[in-house]
């Protein structure tokens, strides 16, 4: 680690320590996981306006939020890990996952990503498309995820269209097509979120029952 990360490491220590902050020392994986997910969105905020000193400060925030969570994690009477046992982890995935780059491995832009996807189901075990997705995320990330996922794993599951785009459709374009829809939503007393979450829960299913046939 460099000199600031070590420093960093040792704050969160004394902070958690006896005779650190009363606040610090109560606070558990589970009530800080509100504080990962608010400073996500509040550094996300930054890159989309722009602001490179609100970036900076964000991603420092969201550090903390890695380092109070490894300080708690190391404390563990039973299963005890460090900030060094995370980085050392996701070092090591790095580099398992791009063997183009840390082996003589020659692969294209499409090879990367499907290597990726490849290789994480290997190393996860998995078997079902749906597996490591988390369930609880925004319903449009979750919707794209699982529609990703089904194509990588080669599923023919077609979605209806009842709006087609038009070929030349771009980020701006989709995003007016998509705020209308969510207009219209909310003029019929429709949320929007509910209602697309709902969909991509039966699109689960079918990916269930996908799954569950072929391996019958």
């Amino acid at each position: 680690m460099t000199s600031e990360l070590i420093r960093l490491h040792e704050v969160m220590h004394r902070l958690r320590s006896p005779g650190g902050c009363p606040w610090d020392a109560e606070q558990t994986h589970e009530s800080l996981l509100k504080y990962l997910l608010e400073e996500s969105y509040e550094f996300s905020e930054a890159v989309d306006e722009k602001d490179r000193t609100a970036m900076r400060e964000e991603l420092g925030d969201v550090l903390l939020q890695v380092y109070f969570h490894a300080a708690i994690a190391a404390e563990d009477p039973e299963d005890p890990f460090t900030i060094e046992d995370v980085a050392g982890g996701i070092a090591d995935k790095l580099i398992r996952r791009h063997p183009h780059v840390f082996t003589d491995s020659e692969v294209t832009f499409d090879d990367v990503l499907e290597n990726w996807e490849k290789q994480k189901r290997e190393e996860k075990g998995r078997t079902s498309a749906i597996e490591g997705v988390p369930l609880a995320q925004p319903a449009m990330a979750l919707a794209a995820k699982m529609v990703y996922r089904a194509d990588k794993y080669g599923y023919s599951l077609p979605v209806a269209h009842p709006v087609t785009l038009p070929s030349d459709t771009d980020e701006a374009k989709l995003g007016e097509i998509l705020l209308g829809v969510i207009d219209q939503a909310q003029q019929l007393g429709i949320d929007p979120e509910i209602a697309l979450r709902t969909a991509t829960k039966s699109y689960i299913s079918r990916i269930q029952e996908h799954e569950g046939q072929a391996g019958a």
